[in-house]
């Protein structure tokens, strides 16, 4: 495997000569878990921490290492633990707000090329938070699929209708509907997978992605649950990380999320609320909240269906 293999292209060798030096390796962070790192290269994969002057630079959570990152390592130990000094530029990335009342963002990943955004169509179809899902993909330049999973749980009629809402939602966003368990638009789904090129999963607990994984690579590697007796997704994957597929994609898997909290992404939400911003135009105020004043274009939408 080599550098390449991993994703390592010409936008990104073309920033490495400011981080080079002789006794430092480029790497690529493969695993983040409530602190903890692992970074891999061309030959190996090994446990790593960040360096104390990169925490003293970083002025919030999103300075710090984040699974998919390109980063600067001094290896030790006998080649089996590094430290990371440098982080490379992020070509693209998914950040969210910070869980409860921190005004922050938390990154998810970073340069990834495409984002597979997964949904139950049995249990957790959602359009908003579909919508919600896509801004975040734009707000990182990131291009996302939208993918329904366990298609086999529910009529064609009812798939049919959810396609639908998909199509209105999302016109521009490819779709694919699939089942891991009868395999039906699984082809589908790997003939979008390209060797080098970096994929994400993004959805709720309990919808399929780690299931996905462990078909793409053959063998029931991660862990799974079934969903809860009251529907709900649970968790299994606590950490993020990248895998590489046989194929030569890379694939990275992350916890379900159960707040999606969206915080200065004004390019995202243009992108994903276009009829919104439309409607806003026709609102009596211009500055109008959405909330309370007369003649808002916006709630009148609402309340008309």
């Amino acid at each position: 495997m080599t550098l390449n293999d991993l994703g390592f292209d010409p936008w990104f060798e073309a920033h490495a000569g400011a981080l080079e030096q002789a006794d430092r390796a480029v790497a690529r962070v493969s695993a983040v878990d409530r602190g903890a790192y692992m970074v891999r290269d061309e030959h190996k994969e090994v446990p790593a921490e960040p360096a104390g002057k990169l925490y003293f630079r970083a002025d919030s959570p999103v300075d710090l290492p984040c699974v998919g990152d390109w980063v600067s390592v001094q290896y030790h130990s006998d080649n089996t633990a590094a430290v990371i000094h440098d982080l490379f530029p992020r070509r693209t990335f998914l950040r969210r707000k910070c869980a409860g009342a921190n005004v922050d963002y938390q990154m998810i990943a970073a340069n990834i090329d495409t984002a597979f955004i997964v949904q139950s169509c049995r249990f957790d179809f959602n359009p908003r938070r579909m919508e919600r899902y896509l801004v975040m993909a734009a707000d990182g330049g990131v291009a996302p699929i939208i993918v329904l999973t366990k298609t086999d749980l529910i009529a064609e009629e009812e798939l049919a209708q959810q396609l639908a809402v998909v199509q209105q939602t999302a016109p521009a966003v490819p779709v694919i509907a699939l089942s891991n368990v009868t395999g039906t638009g699984f082809d589908q789904f790997q003939q979008v997978l390209r060797p080098g090129r970096t994929y994400g999963l993004l959805g709720s607990s309990g919808v399929g992605k780690t299931t996905l994984i462990n078909r793409l690579i053959g063998r029931d590697t991660f862990k799974t649950k079934g969903v809860s007796a009251t529907c709900e997704g649970t968790h299994t994957t606590s950490r993020r990380q990248l895998i590489a597929l046989d194929q030569g994609a890379l694939m990275i898997d992350t916890p379900g999320m159960r707040e999606l909290g969206l915080l200065g992404a004004d390019e995202g939400v243009a992108q994903g609320f276009e009829d919104i911003l439309v409607l806003a135009q026709d609102c009596r105020y211009a500055d109008c909240t959405h909330v309370r004043e007369p003649g808002c274009a916006v709630r009148a939408a609402v309340e008309s269906g």
